[in-house]
């Protein structure tokens, strides 16, 4: 072999090195003979040392087994499995190799199986048995073997193709027939006699055993002399989580009901008997273990009654669900434990039987009663564990908020469940803990608020109204109390129990999640409407020292005021005030520090536009409150502005261009609040948005960090389009005129929806504008999609391609909202131009999106123009251009009838063609039969049926066009 390629495999510093080794096996990759000289070096104690060259090697025997052994000679299939088995001799006798070699080539061994087992290597199998008397090296490659031929042949998380399946099948079929007891036999052997010196070896064959086992006879494994000796394994520290593992897999095997029944309790008894459930030395991996066992257990058992109650079998029925319920106590149990992974490994079966109680009316006492066992646990569990750090959340913090989740899912099943019994349970913690918080566990104050949110999600409004509680013996409830809904009196309970003053930033955020859940109860007791405004107003909320929570409260007071905006007419100016400081602009010559983001602070100023638009003050008011909101953001706009442009700094250049960015947003959250009830023009604030406007189309002029400024001008335009009315429209011109101005495709791309709105908007009135930039925006955006780029720069390409569809949805938009004004009125030259490219679209695009909207075009204008009294020349056009685009377009090599979006363009383009016979009808009939078709040398027969087809209903037409270019293109 190169000796100095091969070098560059350990030259960890250089990468040229490096590459020339890689180029030389990919060399040996696809010369003849590479594989070969890769097995002589195997079998030939070369490079003991170096594991990289002999991984290498192997890769190189793999490219030939997936490449060119199935069309190889004899020869060559005779000296690879020569080599195979003289390198398990070769690899006991010199063990050397590290694991990621052997797995390697224990993965070579089973694409040989694969591809020869049964036709050309009958024995394979058991010429890999004989080979485990060659001592413990060969036992163990023999078990890589055969765990990595159940990742070929059985693994169900690999998709196979059908011919696979099918190759798979006969595989499985033969070893059944063939030798799986003699399979079987080898691992009892194994395990017997390796367990005390090869523990690893022994956990490996257990492995093996359980991923068999789904396959073949259940009776080879689940019989007195294996479970003696798993059981037995469950006793040891370093088989017993490989052994609890198998038994999973061997009471997992898809069988009847009965008799998986019949297996799990035989299971059961000899693990109860045995006390491994009891033991009190198991640690957490092992109890993970054996939660997941029982889970397995649970979720089986509650499979096989959903299946026998289908039958009708009562007895039997009976007899599973006896089984089940003596699983309950172990489910519960384990998801008490402490350990939240032993305690999710259960979750299911909890899910699952929870779910089964559903079907069942009446549950008996016993399952009553584990349904509030299961609700304490849950509700148990679902606390903050004390390990977990709230400073810096890492992984084992997202891995409990997962686990969180999973007893989420379980609380609102058995909240669909027992409605009473969750809302009993949830008040009783809630009456409990919230008065206490002072003195109570943090975690337990949380959890309390966290059930009482959740409840809101877990029980359908129409079952919450209907849940009462009972009178506590001992307490004097008058006879109403118990007729208000339990909601109520929970959330009157929070929100006077003072929890608000909670240090803790959890209690504090799930707080004021809540108070926002349940917003319906301010309407009904507006009483408690101040206190809670000042909870969010003061250091507890908006202004707490945790961002963390001040920057969640900005979101959720912004969804309070939105949800009660008529309920907080009377504290509309108080909150204004309060709130003016966190209204302040965070600009870079504040070093751009401030309490809140710009991000919070669009919350903020979304709120405060809604507040002013629902108070109930005349329209002169309103106007100069919003005008006075706006006020900090004109005012600086145009100082921000020139800052940056006379800045030689560019990082401070992009920091005054993020905050003027950041203000136009500001000031567009404050239209949020305007609605079609109150507009405004009714609310008196058109002036205040008019005059904002003017200040930021400056914005539009300056060279500095233009897409960031454009974008914040152009989100403010689309505000104001939908806010406004005519009053918008004077200042569209000048926004047009210097986007026009040297523009990148993606600002034109991104121009072009707010044309679109506008013309949506405003339609007629706005066709004397449009008739007048028309052009000229045309010819900008084919000047952009024809200007020179990189063929490798793969962001300008994909930017020229959105223009070129936001183009042609530009013209969608005009054509469908009866403004094609806008394209007869142009010069005959520009719009035969314009109409020229929509077909060039038609045709040529290698896009169906915007294909299918030229023909969607293309239809549309021939509805509008198509009748010969309407535009002159059109009529022309659709003979010569429309037509035969209809026709060329499908037949074009790219356009793939088998795909979905490349379908619906051959659909638009037969309702295209279906619209011309509606206008033209026998002319455009007598046009296909004497000219078009002719030309095309179409067969008479052929085009007696086609314009047979276009005379039927479109359904029927669509079809029969997919079904001719099907045939024409064959």
């Amino acid at each position: 072999m190169d000796e100095q390629a091969l070098q560059g495999l350990a030259a960890h510093n250089n990468p040229q090195a490096q590459q020339q080794a890689l180029q030389y096996f990919e060399q040996l990759k696809e010369s003849e003979k590479g594989w070969q000289l890769c097995a002589n070096v195997l079998t030939s104690g070369m490079y003991m040392e170096n594991d990289h060259v002999r991984f290498f090697c192997f890769q190189v025997i793999e490219h030939f087994i997936k490449t060119r052994y199935n069309s190889s000679t004899m020869a060559e299939r005779e000296l690879l499995k020569s080599f195979l088995m003289g390198w398990i001799q070769f690899q006991n006798a010199n063990d050397k190799d590290k694991n990621f070699v052997k797995n390697k080539a224990a993965q070579v061994f089973s694409l040989v199986f694969i591809t020869d087992y049964p036709h050309r290597w009958l024995t394979f199998l058991t010429d890999l048995l004989q080979t485990m008397s060659l001592g413990q090296v060969a036992v163990d490659f023999y078990l890589r073997v055969l765990d990595t031929i159940d990742s070929e042949v059985v693994d169900r998380d690999i998709v196979h193709t059908s011919i696979e399946l099918e190759r798979n099948t006969l595989i499985k079929d033969t070893m059944r027939d063939q030798c799986v007891p003699q399979l079987v036999d080898s691992w009892y052997q194994i395990i017997m006699n390796y367990q005390d010196t090869h523990a690893d070896m022994v956990c490996l064959c257990l492995n093996v055993i359980g991923s068999y086992v789904s396959w073949i006879d259940i009776n080879l494994v689940a019989n007195d002399r294996f479970v003696a000796v798993l059981l037995q394994f469950l006793q040891k520290p370093l088989l017993r989580e490989s052994a609890c593992d198998c038994i999973y897999e061997v009471i997992s095997k898809g069988m009847d009901p009965n008799a998986k029944t019949k297996l799990i309790e035989s299971f059961s008894t000899v693990l109860g008997q045995a006390g491994v459930m009891d033991a009190e030395d198991a640690d957490g991996d092992f109890s993970a273990k054996l939660s997941k066992l029982v889970n397995g257990m649970g979720m089986n058992l509650i499979a096989c009654w959903n299946k026998i109650s289908k039958t009708g079998d009562v007895e039997n029925a009976a007899l599973i669900m006896q089984a089940l319920e003596n699983k309950v106590p172990l489910m519960l149990k384990f998801l008490d434990n402490e350990d939240d992974d032993v305690s999710g490994a259960v979750s299911l079966f909890a899910h699952d039987y929870i779910t089964m109680l559903k079907s069942i009316n009446p549950i008996s006492e016993k399952q009553r009663q584990n349904i509030e066992r299961t609700l304490y646990v849950i509700i148990r569990k679902m606390k903050y564990d004390e390990c977990y750090n709230f400073d810096v959340e890492g992984e084992e913090e997202a891995m409990f908020m997962e686990y969180r989740k999973q007893l989420k899912v379980v609380f609102n099943n058995l909240a669909q469940l027992d409605a009473q019994l969750v809302m009993v349970t949830v008040h009783n913690i809630v009456s409990q803990t919230l008065p206490n918080w002072k003195t109570a566990d943090f975690r337990d104050v949380e959890t309390a608020i966290t059930v009482m949110y959740m409840i809101g999600e877990a029980i359908p409004l129409d079952v919450l109204s209907t849940c009462v509680l009972q009178i506590p013996q001992g307490q004097s409830l008058t006879a109403s109390d118990t007729k208000l809904a339990v909601m109520n009196q929970l959330m009157r309970v929070l929100v006077t129990s003072g929890v608000s003053s909670h240090p803790h930033t959890k209690v504090l955020i799930q707080f004021y999640e809540t108070v926002v859940r349940y917003d319906k109860f301010f309407t009904q007791e507006p009483e408690h409407i101040a206190p809670v405004l000042m909870a969010f107003l003061d250091e507890r909320g908006l202004r707490n020292s945790s961002v963390q929570v001040a920057s969640r409260v900005t979101y959720l007071f912004s969804r309070f005021v939105k949800s009660l905006r008529t309920n907080l007419n009377a504290y509309t100016e108080e909150i204004l005030t309060r709130m003016q400081d966190l209204l302040v602009l965070n600009t870079p010559d504040n070093g751009c520090y401030h309490r809140l983001s710009s991000s919070d602070q669009q919350f903020l100023y979304e709120a405060a536009g809604i507040l002013i638009v629902s108070a109930q003050f005349p329209p002169e008011k309103k106007s100069q409150m919003m005008k006075n909101l706006l006020a900090p953001i004109v005012t600086k706009f145009d100082v921000l502005l020139q800052k940056m442009i006379l800045s030689n700094d560019e990082t401070m250049q992009k920091l005054y261009a993020e905050c003027i960015s950041a203000a136009m947003a500001l000031a567009s959250r404050t239209s949020k609040g305007f609605s079609s009830q109150q507009t405004i023009k009714t609310c008196g604030c058109a002036e205040a948005y008019t005059e904002t406007l003017k200040v930021f189309l400056v914005a539009f002029n300056t060279p500095i960090h233009r897409p960031l400024l454009h974008s914040g001008v152009r989100q403010f335009l689309h505000r104001m389009v939908v806010c406004l009315e005519s009053e918008i429209l004077p200042y569209i011109p000048t926004a047009l005129e210097n986007l026009l101005k040297n523009p990148e495709p993606k600002e034109l791309h991104d121009f072009i929806p707010l044309i679109n709105q506008l013309i949506m908007k405003f339609k007629k009135t706005i066709i004397p504008f449009l008739q007048q930039v028309f052009m000229a925006l045309v010819t900008t955006i084919f000047q952009v999609l024809n200007s020179p780029t990189d063929e490798l720069d793969q962001i300008a390409t994909s930017e020229k391609k959105m223009l070129q569809r936001s183009y042609f949805l530009f013209l969608c938009v005009l054509v469908s909202n009866n403004v094609t004004e806008v394209l007869s009125n142009q010069d005959p030259q520009n719009l035969q131009q314009v109409l020229m490219t929509v077909i060039q679209g038609a045709v040529e695009l290698p896009d169906p999106v915007g294909q299918k909207m030229c023909f969607s075009i293309l239809k549309k204008l021939v509805e509008v123009w198509g009748s010969n009294e309407c535009l002159a020349g059109f009529g022309e056009f659709i003979y010569k251009n429309i037509i035969p685009a209809c026709f060329l377009a499908p037949m074009k090599p790219t356009f793939d009838l088998s795909d979905g979006q490349t379908v619906l363009v051959l659909n638009e383009s037969a309702a295209c063609l279906k619209e011309i016979h509606n206008k033209r009808a026998d002319e455009m009939v007598n046009f296909l039969q004497n000219d078009y078709f002719c030309e095309m040398n179409v067969t008479p027969d052929l085009i007696e049926e086609y314009c047979q087809a276009l005379k039927t209903d479109s359904k029927t037409f669509k079809n029969y066009v997919k079904a001719f270019f099907t045939k024409a293109k064959s």
